[in-house]
C-alpha cells in the first residue's frame, strides 16, 4: 500500500460550516476511515495546515482534533512549498485576496461560494488560475446531498418526461438575537460585510438547476429585509443593511421555469428544510436533503375543487417514496474525495472556479433585477 500525503491549508475552519463539514466530517472522517483508497493499492492522506486571523482559536481547534500544525499566518503557510492545496471558507469579503496569493503561491485551490463579491473578481479568479495551471474547485455540495442525487436519477432515467416547472423552497426563522441567539453569524445580515441571502444563495440555485436541468437564461427577483433591526454575537443591536429573503424566478434553456424562495424570515412548514418540486408531463418528484417522493402519471389522482366539502384523504399519501438504492456520505465529503482524485490523479472534475462564477453572476444579476424592477437575460461565461 502506498500512501500519498496531500497537505492541505484550511482557512476559515474556525467558523461553523468551515469546522464541521469541511474539517470534521470531510478530511477527519477520511483520516478516521485510513484515507481515500484509490483502488490500486494507493491512499491519498489529507494533512489539514489550521490557518486563521486568530491563531489562538486555530491552535485550540487544533488541539482538539489532535492536529499538530495551525498557523495565524496566511503567507507563511502559502510560502510552505510542502503544501499542495489551499482551502478557503472564510467570510466572502476575505475570500478574492487570499485565493489570489494561495494561486500565486502555485496552489491547487478549493474553496466555498460565493467565491468573490462580484462577477468581476470571480472572472478575474477563474483566469488567475487558468494561466497559473493549478487546479481549482468550488464547493457545489448541494448536488451531493441523497435528495438530490435521488432526483438526478429520475432526471436522467426519463421519468418526468418533459420537464415543465421547478419549485424550489428554502430557509427558516433565523432569531433576531435579542431574545435567543441567532443560529447564523451577524455578518450575513451587513451587506458591508457580504451579507445577503441572495448573495449567500442563488449561487447554490445556479449549479443545482444548471446540473439538473439546464443553464439559467433569465432571471428576475424581488429581494428585501423582512427584520431591520437584529442583535449581534456580543448583545449589541444593529441595523440589518443586507437582504434576508429573496424571491425569484428562472427561465432555463428548453423552456422551464423556475421559482425558488430564499428566507431566514420564514418558518418551516414543510419536511426538510429544503425542497424541490419538479413537474413533468409523465410525472412529479419532491425532493429535499434526504428523502425523495414521486407521482407517475399512471397513478395520479384526479382532484377536484370542491370547497364546500373536506378533501377526500390526504394529498401527501398519494404520493410514493424513491428507495436509496445506493450508500449515501456525507455531500461536503463526497466531493472532497473528487478534488483530491482530481488533484493527485488528475481525475475528471467540473465544478471549477468558472462554474463558481456562473453562481456570482446569478445573484449579482439578482439583486440588479429587483433594484430595477425587470427581467435580466443570463448571458453565458466564457473566461
Amino acid at each position: 500500500m502506498t500512501r500519498t500525503t496531500v497537505r492541505i491549508a484550511m482557512n476559515g475552519v474556525t467558523g461553523r460550516m468551515g469546522h464541521r463539514q469541511h474539517l470534521v466530517r470531510s478530511l477527519l472522517a477520511l483520516r478516521e476511515e485510513g484515507g481515500l483508497d484509490l483502488g490500486d493499492g494507493t491512499v491519498i492522506w489529507p494533512e489539514p495546515v489550521l490557518v486563521g486571523r486568530s491563531e489562538h482559536k486555530v491552535r485550540a481547534l487544533a488541539e482538539r482534533h489532535g492536529l499538530a500544525e495551525f498557523s495565524g499566518d496566511l503567507d507563511a503557510v502559502l510560502a510552505d512549498d510542502s503544501i499542495d492545496i489551499y482551502f478557503d471558507a472564510q467570510v466572502t469579503a476575505a475570500r478574492e485576496a487570499a485565493v489570489k496569493k494561495a494561486i500565486a503561491a502555485g496552489k491547487h485551490v478549493y474553496v466555498e461560494k460565493p467565491t468573490a463579491t462580484g462577477l468581476s473578481g470571480a472572472l478575474e479568479l477563474a483566469r488567475t488560475a487558468r494561466d497559473a495551471g493549478v487546479r481549482h474547485g468550488v464547493v457545489q455540495d448541494k448536488l451531493f446531498l441523497p435528495g438530490l442525487r435521488k432526483l438526478r436519477r429520475l432526471v436522467a432515467g426519463g421519468f418526468f418526461g418533459r420537464i415543465l416547472s421547478v419549485r424550489g423552497e428554502f430557509g427558516y426563522w433565523v432569531f433576531e438575537g435579542d431574545w435567543q441567539q441567532a443560529q447564523r453569524p451577524s455578518w450575513n445580515y451587513r451587506a458591508e460585510d457580504g451579507g445577503g441571502i441572495a448573495a449567500d444563495m442563488f449561487p447554490h440555485w445556479e449549479y443545482v438547476l444548471h446540473e439538473l436541468f439546464g443553464p439559467v437564461r433569465t432571471v428576475q427577483a424581488q429581494v428585501t429585509t423582512h427584520v431591520p433591526r437584529r442583535w449581534d454575537e456580543s448583545g449589541v443591536p444593529y441595523e440589518a443593511t443586507a437582504d434576508d429573503a429573496a424571491y425569484g424566478i428562472f427561465e432555463l434553456v428548453g423552456g422551464i421555469v423556475a421559482q425558488i424562495n430564499s428566507s431566514w424570515a420564514v418558518r418551516v412548514h414543510r419536511d426538510e428544510l429544503v425542497e424541490f418540486q419538479v413537474d413533468g408531463t409523465e410525472g412529479s418528484a419532491v425532493a429535499g436533503l434526504r428523502g425523495c417522493r414521486v407521482q407517475h402519471r399512471s397513478a395520479t389522482p384526479r382532484p377536484v375543487w370542491n370547497p364546500d366539502i373536506p378533501a377526500d384523504g390526504s394529498f401527501r399519501r398519494q404520493w410514493q417514496e424513491v428507495p436509496d438504492n445506493d450508500t449515501f456520505d456525507n455531500g461536503f465529503k463526497a466531493q472532497w474525495e473528487l478534488f483530491l482524485r482530481h488533484v493527485v490523479r488528475d481525475e475528471p472534475w467540473q465544478w471549477d472556479l468558472l462554474a463558481g462564477a456562473r453562481g456570482v453572476q446569478l445573484a449579482e444579476l439578482g439583486l440588479k433585477s429587483s433594484a430595477e424592477g425587470r427581467r435580466l437575460d443570463v448571458p453565458e461565461l466564457t473566461l
